[in-house]
This record gives C-alpha cells, structure tokens and sequence, in this order.
C-alpha cells in the first residue's frame, strides 16, 4: 500500500484527550500556537504525498487500523498547509465540515490508550 502520509505523535496537549473521548482527534504540527497546542496532538510529520486520502483507505494509529469514510473538501489543504488535521471516529458516509476526515467507529477508550507520543501514525491508500 502507498503511504499517504506518515507522521509521529510528539506531544498530547492537555484537553486532548478530552476530545478523544468524544470520538475526536486534532492533529496539528509541532510549532503550533498555545492556544491550540492545548487541545491537539503535536506531530511531527515524515512524509506526505500530494494526492489526498479516498474513502476505503487506511488510517493506521499504530497496530490500530481503521478505514476512512469520508474526507472534507479542505481537509487535504489543511493537512499541507498547516499540518492540521480533524479525525471524527463516526463512521459517517458525509462530513459535516470541509477541515474533518471521518473514519470508522472504534473503541474510544482503546484508542485514547494507543495516541502516545513516539506513535506513529500512517494514511495508506487501500489500492
């Protein structure tokens, strides 16, 4: 499988996990401003590719995996731009805004005890 993006988790700001408790997980680049650091997970990207993600491809937390099921209109942009990106754990089929990617529903408190720093985090495309 292609690797879309890959990245390493560096820091978990400390509403972070607030947030994957409501099936949420926001990513931006380490270097970003407090006020958002705060409720983000700092990554520090490795590579990227420049076609965006598709539904059907993976998103890979580590041994985690899980499918995505809909991607933004501005999500791709976002991620390149500024390294931001929206994961909603719903398994819904249509974002509700142009910045998320959705994904399939997982187990919440599973996957708050897989995002650590040092994880790495990989968009593969499922072709």
């Amino acid at each position: 499988m292609e690797s879309i993006l890959l990245t390493e988790l560096a820091e978990l700001g400390p509403e972070a996990e607030d947030f994957l408790e409501e099936g949420l997980l926001i990513l931006f680049q380490a270097g970003a401003p407090p006020e958002l650091a705060e409720m983000s997970v700092l990554h520090e990207p490795i590579s990227r590719r420049e076609d965006p993600p598709e539904v059907g491809d993976v998103v890979a937390f580590g041994d985690l995996e899980l499918r995505v099921t809909a991607v933004g209109e501005k999500a791709w942009k976002n991620i390149q731009d500024l390294g931001h990106a929206v994961f909603k754990f719903n398994g819904a089929d249509r974002v509700e805004l142009p910045g998320e990617i959705y994904l399939e529903q997982t187990d919440l408190d599973n996957l708050k005890e897989v995002i650590r720093p040092g994880l790495r985090l990989e968009i593969r495309a499922d072709s």
